[in-house]
Parts: structure tokens; sequence; C-alpha cells
């Protein structure tokens, strides 16, 4: 189930936030639990016992983290167990397969493959509960008690499947005790209706196109303009898809009485890779530099172990996306760009006009979303070639794509930026009580019109 699909929208949620708040405040926590394992078991039963063992097993070991913190090298031990259940509980689902078929290329190996499909969200909910035994460890979070509170944790299913990844300290205190308001219920649901018309009216919309522009390549047709096009389409894709869902998330909490942390802002405004990535995703590259970069010695030891750390942040962050070698090609691009920013190219950005700067990250970024959808490196391999020359540079094909998709591409560049949210800043504060119910009731018609007479309704992070 998709926060963007009728039956979310129209069935599951109404009724949950029935129950929920007919329901007494010191029984909402089970009430949560309750919902996000069916929510979480709509598509995949079966996958519900894996959410049980997580749920107890990072329950215990922050009981036992606690219990024995007077000895320190017992309590790393237990935080340690916890760290490998996890990655290992993430690696068997995630790389089995990518493992076993790369190991049996060596002369001697054969490991079988098993095709067990990918649980949903798994990266996501394993890196949250591996992030609360270290933080109780690190005496940065109290130990919860209640398992029924720490399940609630787990599953709660705003940002169970998708993000943004929530550490246990941030929403710590509100599992325990929280208010619930009109006005924050008010705040989520618009929050909630822009991440609908982000993900529906606009990621959607522009989908279409990079697989139109993807078919081309394959069938010999692709143009220099094509394929420019094609990955301004997907780069606008992902953004207003993965930002819209997470917008849905934050929504969605705040109406459930938590505060989870801002997931994007604005990168596609980014003046280098550095910020871009400081901008986007911001709770994964934040769960990375607090759990792993810092860890290893972060920018501390000399250029040589910062540079290793660097490389290690970011090939873990690429595989993390998938097991495929594209992810691990995209991470190790990003991370030679962020070490040529640090080394070489600050001085040079630094004198660079604005405008250039910006150009330049997006053009980076655009590239490097080309090495992250398709998996196939030899096919990414022909689309990047026909980008940079190694193609026609126009045909009356793009003609018609640029005409068809113009208005969509000033949609998508303008949503990109914050020109609509100063121009609403700047309303009346009359003006905007009056237009915040018509444009969320605009927007929940036009949104399910949408969703009743179309079928392309992808969610891209399903698949991580």
């Amino acid at each position: 189930m998709i926060f963007s699909s009728l039956t979310f929208l129209f069935a599951y949620l109404p009724l949950t936030l029935a129950v929920y708040f007919l329901t007494p405040l010191r029984w909402r926590n089970l009430v949560l639990l309750l919902v996000s394992l069916f929510f979480y078991g709509w598509g995949e039963p079966v996958y519900i016992t894996i959410m049980f063992l997580s749920i107890l097993i990072d329950y215990t070991h922050g009981l036992l983290v606690e219990k024995h913190r007077a000895n320190d090298k017992k309590a790393r031990w237990f935080v340690g167990q916890s760290v490998v259940f996890n990655l290992l509980l993430l690696g068997f689902f995630k790389y089995w397969d990518f493992l076993a078929a790369n190991l049996s290329l060596l002369p001697g190996v054969r490991l079988p493959q098993l095709g067990i499909p990918l649980p949903i969200g798994i990266s996501f909910f394993t890196f949250q509960t591996m992030s609360y035994t270290i933080d109780v460890y690190r005496q940065d979070a109290p130990v919860q008690r209640n398992i029924v509170n720490f399940g609630a944790f787990v599953t709660m299913f705003p940002q169970l499947i998708a993000g943004p990844i929530v550490k246990y300290k941030t929403v710590a205190a509100e599992l325990d005790r929280r208010v619930h308001t009109t006005e924050d219920f008010a705040l989520g649901a618009r929050r909630f209706t822009v991440g609908l018309a982000k993900k529906v009216l606009l990621a959607n919309s522009i989908g279409a196109l990079w697989e139109t522009c993807l078919a081309a390549q394959g069938a010999g047709t692709l143009t220099a303009a094509g394929g420019w096009m094609g990955l301004l389409a997907f780069g606008f894709q992902i953004y207003f898809d993965f930002s819209g869902y997470s917008d849905m998330a934050i929504g969605l909490g705040r109406i459930f009485g938590f505060r989870f942390n801002e997931n994007f802002d604005y990168p596609y405004l980014s003046a280098s890779v550095t910020e871009f990535w400081r901008r986007w995703h911001m709770s994964l590259t934040s769960w990375f530099r607090e759990y792993l970069y810092i860890p290893l010695g972060g920018n501390r030891g000399g250029t040589a172990k910062t540079l290793r750390n660097i490389l290690i942040v970011w090939f873990c962050t690429g595989f993390w996306h998938g097991a495929s070698w594209n992810f691990i090609l995209w991470g190790l691009y990003f991370a030679a760009w962020l070490i040529l920013e640090k080394y070489v190219l600050r001085g040079v950005l630094r004198k660079t006009p604005a405008f250039i700067k910006h150009l330049y990250t997006l053009i980076v970024v655009f590239v490097g979303w080309g090495i992250f959808a398709m998996e196939d490196l030899g096919v990414c391999g022909k689309y990047l070639a026909a980008c940079f020359g190694g193609a026609p540079l126009w045909s009356a094909a793009d003609g018609y794509r640029l005409r068809s998709y113009a208005v969509t591409f000033l949609a998508l560049i303008l949503a990109s930026t914050t020109l609509g949210k100063r121009g609403w800043q700047h309303l009346p504060d009359r003006a905007q009580k009056v237009l915040t119910p018509v444009l969320m009731a605009l927007g929940l018609v036009v949104c399910t019109a949408y969703l009743v007479d179309g079928s392309y309704n992808p969610f891209l992070y399903f698949r991580f």
C-alpha cells in the first residue's frame, strides 16, 4: 500500500484516524503499532515476522546495554550484537543474490541465488533500529522499557517504508507523552496534501518521458537533446517522488503528534555538489555522518584518512540504495566530486559566478541520476555517451516531446525553487486562512481524479 493510492486515501487513512483519535491516550501507541503492522502486511504479510524479530532483538539489546552500562566492554558487546543482527538481516534479504552471483564468477565458487523478494522498507527500518542501541549506549537517548512503545517507533507507518530515517532520540519524548492539537492536525494535513500533489501531479507527470527516452536509446534513436531531456525527466521525477513522499510522511507524523526532521531543502538550488548533499535526503546523509563517518575518524587524522573515510561512506551510501554495480558506481562518482570540491575546486568555486556554479552542480547531479537509474552499465554508458556527443544533436521527435512537456517542465522548475513558498509567505494571514482549505480541497480532488483515470503511479523508493 502506498500513500498515493485510493485504498490508502479513502479507506486505510480515514479508518486509522478514526480509531486512533477515539482511543484513550494511554492506548494510542498500541493502536499505532497494530495499524502500522496491518499497513506493512498489506502487501507482504509473511514479512511481519521480520518486523517482530527486529523489534524483539533491538528492544532487548537496548535493555541489556542499559543494564551493563557500568561494564563498558559488555555494553559494547551488546551494541555490536544488535548492529551485526541488523546488518545480517539487511544483507541476507537485499544483497545475498548480488553477492552470490558475483562470487560465483570466481573459480571453484558456486553459491545459490535464492530469489527472495525484498521486504519493503528494510533499508530504512534496519537503520532506525540499529541507531537505537547505539544511542542508548552513547546516552544520547533513554532506554525504552515499554515494548509496545518501542514497537510503535519501529513500525510507525508514516515513515516505515521510505523514511525519512527517524532516529529514536528524535521521537523518544513524544513516544512516551505527546500532545495532539487541532493546529498540528491542520498543519499535518496541509503538508500531506502538498506532498501528495508533488508525487501525483509532478513526479508521475514527468516519469513517462524518462521511460520514452530510455526506450529511444534501446531502439538506437536517442539524440543528445533527447538524452538530456531524459536525464532531466528522471531527476525531476525522483525528486518530486521522494520529497513528495517525505512531505506526506512528515505531515502524517504531525497529525499523530510526532515532529520528524526535514528530509529535503530545495536541493536543485545548490551551488556545489557538497551543498547538494546537505539538502538531499538529509536523514540518510545525517545517519551516515553520525554513525559511520565520524566513528571512522571523520576529517581528523590527515588527508589520507579523510579520503579513505569519504570513499567508505559513499561506497556504503551507493550500496545502501541497491544491490547492483551501478549504485556502487553512483556512490563513488559522488565521492570523487566531493573530494575534488574539498581539495581541488574549493578556491575555483569560490571565485566562480553563482550561475556557473549552479549550472555545474546540476550537470554533475543529473549525470549522476543517469548512473543511478540504469542498472545495466552497458546501457548506461551508451546513454551518457549519446548525451555528450555520441549521437545526433536533435530530431523531430525531440521537438514533439519538448512541446508536449514544456508546461510540465516549467511547473517542475518553478516547484524546485522557493518562489512559491516566498510568494505564499507574502500573502496576508487572512488570505492564507481562506485559500488554504480551498487549495487543499482542490488538490485532493485533482489528485483523486488523476489516480482514478491514470494507471502510471510508480514509487521509486519502494525497491530500497
